[in-house]
This record gives C-alpha cells, sequence and structure tokens, in this order.
C-alpha cells in the first residue's frame, strides 16, 4: 500500500505541499513545481494499481486524452512521470470545488445551472470533435472556480474513437492506446450517470455523455439524482426501465423549456436523443439568452410596469399561449422543427414575457412599426455584408445612421423594445451599435 507522501516530500522538480483527496485511481496531492514556483495538482497513482497493466494503461490514458485537448473548460496536463515506481500525473491547479461539493441536496439556482452545463457542453464539444468520448460525466468530475470558471476532469475512462486516430501516429502509441480499448459487455463509469447503452455494456458513442450531462443537469436543477436504488443495480434497471419523476415537482419556477430540454438529453433510444453535444449546448445557450432578456426587461421596467405596458397592448394578452411547443423553443432557429415535433404536451403553457410582447406587437399599430423598422435594420445589415462581399465602397470606417421616430406612448416600453432590437443587431459581427448619446 502507497505510503502517503508528507509536506516538502519532493517527487522529481515537484514538493509535496499537502493532501487534497483520493479517488479509486490514486491520491491527489497539491504541490509545487519548484523550478517554475507555480501550484500543481500532483496525482500519484497507487502501489497496487501499478501492478495492472490495464490499470497502468488507463493512467496513461487519462493523461494522453486530456493533454490532446485545448479548451479552456478542459482541465490543463503539464507533465506525466515515473519516478521510482511511482507513476504520477501533473496537472494545473484549480482552486476551486467539486459541484458534488457545491450540490446541496437542494436545487440550485437556474441561472448557475445553466451556466455550468453550457461550460460542460463546451469541453465535452472539444472531445467530442477530437474524437474523444469522456464516459464518466459526474459532479465529482467538474471543478468549478470562484469565479464561476468549470473545468472538466478526469479522462482516465475515455473511449478514444477512430476520430483520434492520427495518420501520423506511431506503432507504439497505437498499441498503448489498444491496451484501454474496453471489451463488449464491460460495464464502466459511475451507475447513477450511466446511459442504458453504457448501463447494459452496448457499444456506445457521443451521445452517451449526451445522456451523462442530462443527469448532472436533472441533479443540479432539483438537488436529487433522476435515477435511484438501494443498491447499484437497482439503480441500472431504473436507468434501463423508468421515467424520471418530473422535475417540476422537486423545483419550484423551472420553466418547462429546461425540463424539455433535459428530458431530450434522457431520451433510452440514442436516436431520440441529442444527436450532437453541440445541439444540447446551442439550446441551453439559447434558452440562457431569453431568460436573461426576460429577467432585464422584468429588473428595468418592474413587474407592475411590466404588467402595465403589456396590458396596454391589448385584451387577452396574459392568456396567450402557444401550443404544440415550449414557449420560448418554439421560435428555433430552421432546422429545430424536428425537436418541437417531440415537446410534451404538458410544455404547451403561457409564454415568457419577452414571447407576449412578439405575440401581441403584432396586432398592436404602433408595435407593427417598430417590427417595420427592425426588418429596415436588418436589411441594411443585410446590405452592409454583401456590400463588404462584393468590395463595394463601404468599409468599417463608415457609419450608418438610422432614426426612430415611431413610439407605442409608452417611453419605458419604446425603450426596452429599442435595447432589444440593439442587442439582436450587435449579434452581427459585421456591425457596431453606439449609443444613442454618441450620435
Amino acid at each position: 500500500m502507497n505510503k502517503e507522501l508528507e509536506a516538502n516530500t519532493t517527487l522529481s522538480h515537484y514538493r509535496i505541499v499537502s493532501k487534497l483527496g483520493a479517488g479509486g485511481m490514486g491520491e491527489v496531492y497539491l504541490a509545487e513545481d519548484m523550478p517554475l514556483g507555480r501550484k500543481v495538482a500532483l496525482k500519484l497513482l497507487t502501489a497496487e494499481l501499478t501492478q495492472s497493466r490495464d490499470r497502468l494503461s488507463r493512467f496513461d490514458q487519462e493523461a494522453y486524452a486530456a493533454s490532446a485537448l485545448n479548451h479552456p473548460n478542459i482541465i490543463t496536463i503539464y507533465e506525466m512521470g515515473d519516478e521510482a515506481g511511482r507513476h504520477f500525473i501533473v496537472t494545473e491547479f484549480i482552486d476551486g470545488v467539486t459541484l458534488r461539493k457545491q450540490l446541496s441536496g437542494a436545487p440550485m439556482d437556474l441561472s448557475e445551472v445553466l451556466n455550468i452545463a453550457i461550460q460542460i457542453a463546451g469541453a465535452l464539444e472539444e472531445a467530442h470533435a477530437a474524437g474523444i468520448i469522456h464516459r464518466d460525466i459526474k459532479p465529482e468530475n467538474i471543478m468549478i472556480r470562484r469565479n464561476g470558471h468549470v473545468k472538466v476532469l478526469d479522462f482516465g475512462l475515455a473511449k478514444l474513437t477512430e476520430a483520434s486516430v492520427s495518420e501520423n501516429e506511431t506503432n507504439t502509441q497505437a498499441i498503448t492506446r489498444a491496451l484501454v480499448q474496453t471489451e463488449a459487455g464491460v460495464v464502466m463509469g459511475t451507475s447513477q450517470y450511466m446511459s442504458p447503452e453504457q448501463a447494459r455494456g452496448k457499444p456506445i458513442d457521443a451521445r452517451t455523455d449526451i445522456w451523462s450531462l442530462g443527469v448532472v443537469l436533472y441533479e443540479m436543477a432539483t438537488g436529487r439524482a433522476p435515477f435511484v436504488g438501494e443498491t447499484k443495480t437497482d439503480v441500472i434497471v431504473a436507468i434501463a426501465k423508468s421515467d424520471p419523476p418530473p422535475i417540476a415537482r422537486f423545483a419550484v419556477n423551472v420553466p418547462p423549456e429546461f425540463e424539455w430540454i433535459v428530458m431530450k438529453a434522457l431520451r433510452k433510444d440514442v436516436d431520440e436523443r441529442y444527436q450532437t453535444i453541440k445541439e444540447l449546448e446551442s439550446d441551453l445557450k439559447t434558452l440562457k439568452q431569453r431568460l436573461d432578456f426576460q429577467t432585464e426587461l422584468e429588473r428595468s421596467m418592474g413587474p407592475e410596469r411590466l404588467t402595465g405596458s403589456l396590458s396596454s397592448l391589448g385584451p387577452g394578452l396574459t392568456d396567450t399561449k402557444i401550443p404544440g411547443a415550449p414557449p420560448i423553443l418554439d421560435t428555433w432557429v430552421p432546422g429545430e422543427a424536428k425537436r418541437t415535433d417531440s415537446a410534451p404536451r404538458a410544455a404547451q403553457t403561457r409564454a415568457s414575457s419577452a414571447e407576449y410582447i412578439v405575440g401581441k406587437i403584432k396586432r398592436h399599430k404602433s408595435g407593427v412599426a417598430v417590427i417595420a423598422l427592425a426588418v429596415v435594420l436588418i436589411a441594411v445589415a443585410i446590405a452592409v455584408v454583401s456590400f463588404s462581399r462584393q468590395g463595394a465602397t463601404l468599409t468599417d470606417k463608415d457609419t450608418i445612421l438610422l432614426v426612430d421616430m415611431n413610439t407605442t406612448g409608452d417611453p419605458v416600453f419604446d425603450g426596452t423594445l429599442k435595447q432589444a432590437l440593439a442587442v439582436q443587431l450587435g449579434q452581427s459581427p459585421f456591425l457596431n451599435i453606439f449609443s444613442e448619446d454618441r450620435v
């Protein structure tokens, strides 16, 4: 058995500072890289595991998989070493806590859930593009810095797909990686976060990580796991056979759009699940942007003023419903119709304040003028792009001045609409939007 390294012990050019924790593969220490004077995390493989060829290969694979990726949300590998029979991996030191520690058994704030999930999805998108499937996404493998920045850890169970094989790879590398390919029927991962196909030892692809992230999303939103049981076997049976309880049962004020996204990620049929992590990430970002806009709208106008402005647009506004799809997700960009077709009927509920405005403004005379202005502005933006591509005289030094004289009669409401339009136009890489006080 490994003797715990004491403070000030040196291993290669690293000085041990303190023990951070331990896991199935070994112990993790806070250490100092003495030549560079920086803090690092040193993961030491236990002595017993060094006798296992498979465990050694997986330890090496963790370093290989993570070091092959370059993404701000993936832990950075500095070095892999072996000194006096001690195998270790040196990584960046992350000053924060695991998502497991941050979870307190109670629902997390939705904005925080979306922020964390979007960052995890970004890390997985990078890994999947490199042909690497994580296979063990869970709260213990997610670190959160004090500033909210997320890092995905532990690629020890990562599956390397054909896409990750380089044409220039040496035979030695190929042999090393071949040692850690999982045989058919062998179950790898953590039971609560396994996809149905992973739990049954079936062939898997990147969609297994989508399922696992769906489980993490559910747990962050509700404070509990979607599939539970007294034993690991019970949990696996629940994953294969049972549907998770509705999120709304455990969390208040969670919009149906969020539940729709999570349940789509947790489809047992992989062909009904999100097909790429990018799709899931896109939906999470869209939901976050819409909810952020709604929050800003309510903050700037106040709940009472917002209600009054909405009512002024005409009767029946608060009864507006959008059938067939979640209220925010029904305005997906082209290509999303297939998703909304499978939206649950329970999602046929009241639209957000932003949707109220857009839906009702079409029937409001002043509102039509605002929409017409938006169309003109978008047309101008397209013209700018077209001219820039055709080498016309317009350059980034030119200024286009647009003046809006149309109003709805409510200055606060008008200002909010103008702000929303500016935000949308600001998404274009070809336009710079200036405030009125600079014109």
